[in-house]
């Protein structure tokens, strides 16, 4: 078995997502004006909730990936907007899972503004998400292509499993590193691969590309959950978008937490067992606590190095495109996401 080459280390400090934003800048604005055109409503209520998130500062990375990888791919763009409309079904999708996740996880913040939970309710956040998606799903039978309805319906299918195997994994510290994985595949890198793979779908590019652009997505998305999972431990509200401590907060179990368990003493896992388990003493001098356990037992560190890894191997899947501006720009793409656990 190949050994997948590190991230090169030179470049981290450096590591920036403006050459992808650059390149897809003019199609970014026709993705925008279609999510502005599919968010309304006669329902008022509607665009007031989904305008709150759509307009709350994300770098909507998984739209770009979409257009970013249909142009690579040589996308004409004379008869259709396939890639524009693609990418806005993408962001619908991403918009409506962040609706539900903070509902679910009872979320006070989300990219660092109140949740549309706390200001309009549960009940509206659920069903705008569920607006969201519906419109998504006209948006890509509005494209033509069986194929991609087909990649980013499954998607959906898989972000809900994964929704609801971390629920069941919630709060349980017998959570494997596999379970957790498996969660994050489906509840994350799920979409990521899937707003890859529609690009080389609708340019009619061969299978290997098709199938390198889903690895690169998926193993994209791998990598930043694990950086977000050491970033609440590690990080500062400002690069997380919620506070800071909120997974812990929450009894989520993330591979941090995971990896501290298995490597503690017994009574460090006392300790994970009363604060994630029976949710006593969850308090800010736990967190700093937990802080410290993370520490010892390298937990952060060893998390990041895996994210490393699966960066390492998304570039390693493009290497069956020839180099061109956009193929740089994914690889930038990959290190800009790894460097924010740094």
């Amino acid at each position: 078995m190949s050994v997948v080459p590190p991230l090169n280390e030179t470049n981290k400090s450096q590591a920036s997502i403006q050459p992808l934003i650059d390149l897809v800048k003019q199609d970014m604005s026709r993705v925008n004006d279609l999510i502005l055109e599919k968010a309304g409503s006669d329902v008022e209520m509607i665009p007031e909730v989904a305008k709150h998130l759509i307009d709350s500062g994300g770098k909507r990375l998984r739209p770009m990936l979409t257009l970013a990888a249909a142009n690579m791919c040589g996308y004409d763009d004379t008869t259709s907007a396939g890639h524009v409309k693609l990418a806005m079904a993408v962001e619908f999708m991403h918009t409506a899972t962040l609706l539900h996740d903070d509902v679910v996880d009872e979320s006070d913040m989300r990219r660092g503004k109140l949740a549309a939970r706390m200001l309009w309710g549960n009940q509206a956040s659920v069903l705008v998400g569920d607006f969201l998606l519906g419109q998504a799903f006209r948006v890509m039978v509005d494209v033509g292509s069986i194929r991609a309805l087909d990649v980013l319906s499954t998607a959906a299918c898989v972000i809900a499993e994964g929704e609801v195997l971390q629920l069941s994994v919630a709060q349980n510290m017998k959570t494997t590193v596999d379970d957790y994985m498996q969660v994050i595949r489906s509840k994350t890198a799920a979409l990521f691969a899937a707003a890859c793979e529609v690009g080389p779908i609708i340019a009619a590019s061969d299978e290997a590309k098709i199938t390198a652009l889903r690895d690169y997505g998926m193993e994209l998305g791998n990598a930043f959950q694990l950086i977000d999972d050491a970033l609440d431990y590690g990080g500062s509200a400002a690069a997380l978008g919620k506070n800071v401590g909120d997974d812990f907060r929450e009894g989520k179990i993330t591979l941090p937490v995971i990896m501290a368990y298995e490597r503690g003493s017994e009574e460090d896992k006392a300790f994970w067992k009363r604060v994630m388990e029976e949710r006593k003493d969850v308090t800010d001098g736990a967190l700093d606590f937990a802080m410290g356990l993370l520490k010892k037992t390298n937990a952060l560190e060893d998390t990041l190095k895996q994210a490393r890894t699966h960066g390492a191997t998304a570039i390693a899947a493009l290497d069956v495109f020839e180099d061109s501006a956009y193929k740089s720009a994914l690889i930038d793409a990959v290190e800009f996401c790894i460097a924010r656990g740094h």
